[in-house]
């Protein structure tokens, strides 16, 4: 008989593991040729959809006010449109591998964020997590070895908003909350104005698409992954209000370790001795920086997009 801790974990790490294969996804669908605010109208609208006809009935009781639109708003801006449209380029020119590592970075970077704006008081402990993800970044970075091409090195910044953005984003939720709405109203709507933003983005841009026959494979991932992503999500918000906020940000290194994974199974990326060395150095920072009290809406620390 399974104990229910060991359920838990399980859920864990099929959310963990679903979340790090949209990066080897992603991978595929930028290296297709499509390019972000496409993309992002496409994952936007999908995700509203899915969302929408999987919860119709809580959903359609969230208010709409000026509170409401203008979290959904600042999540549509920060926990999407901006980290995506960064993120999007920068995966075309990095491994997808080195992407998953990067986004190791979050929890570090909000510690930095709570720090700012009071959210945090400081740690010793944390503030050696948060250098050992410092250090992490600069193996990347700084070897001649650690990147297939020093060119890429360029990108590497790119890679680092979206983490930046999301730290941002948990941090501003958990001071100033989400006008009441739940973190399934917050996605839905977010997603909603998040497609109602980038579409005209994306046609100014001459980078709109449209998923039509005959389908190719960047089609398939690109709604793969959208898919995935609101499955994972739901999943995740539901695993906070069984288990709690500590045990379910664990997650965090299940998506890095296995979106490294996941890029050599399916992309057959390879790292070098300096990649890995990151990944060491990413694992421990995250292991000193995660909280070890539950804290704060569920969305904190965590991109409610990605």
């Amino acid at each position: 008989m399974i104990s229910e801790r060991g359920r838990l974990t399980a859920v864990l790490l099929l959310l963990g593991t679903g979340w790090g294969l949209t990066q080897p996804l992603t991978k595929i669908t930028v290296t297709a040729g499509y390019l972000p605010f496409g993309m992002i109208f496409w994952q936007m609208l999908i995700g509203a959809v899915l969302l929408g006809a999987l919860r119709w009935r809580q959903l359609r009781r969230a208010p709409v006010n000026a509170r409401t639109l203008g979290v959904w708003l600042m999540i549509a801006l920060i926990g999407s449109v901006i980290p995506n449209m960064t993120s999007f380029r920068a995966a075309f020119h990095l491994p997808s591998g080195i992407m998953s590592i990067v986004l190791a970075t979050i929890p570090m970077m909000a510690f930095s964020v709570a720090l700012a704006l009071g959210n945090d008081r400081f740690s010793l402990r944390r503030l050696f997590g948060l250098v050992l993800g410092l250090i992490g970044v600069a193996l990347i970075a700084l070897p001649d070895a650690s990147l297939p091409e020093r060119a890429m090195i360029a990108f590497l910044p790119l890679a680092l908003v979206a983490p930046f953005c999301y730290a941002c984003e948990g941090n501003i939720v958990a001071k100033w909350g989400t006008a009441g709405l739940d973190p399934f109203a917050v996605l839905f709507g977010a997603s909603a104005i998040g497609a109602l933003i980038s579409l005209p983005l994306a046609i100014g841009t001459g980078q709109f698409f449209v998923l039509r026959p005959p389908f190719i494979l960047a089609d398939f991932t690109l709604v793969l992954s959208s898919v995935i992503h609101v499955l994972v999500y739901s999943g995740y918000v539901w695993l906070i209000g069984r288990a709690g906020a500590v045990f379910a940000v664990q997650v965090s290194y299940i998506v890095t370790g296995s979106g490294v994974l996941w890029a050599m199974t399916l992309l057959g990326e390879s790292y070098s001795f300096w990649i890995w060395s990151a990944l060491v150095f990413m694992g421990l920072g995250l292991m000193l920086v995660q909280p070890r009290l539950a804290q704060g809406p569920a969305l904190r620390d965590t991109p409610t997009h990605g």
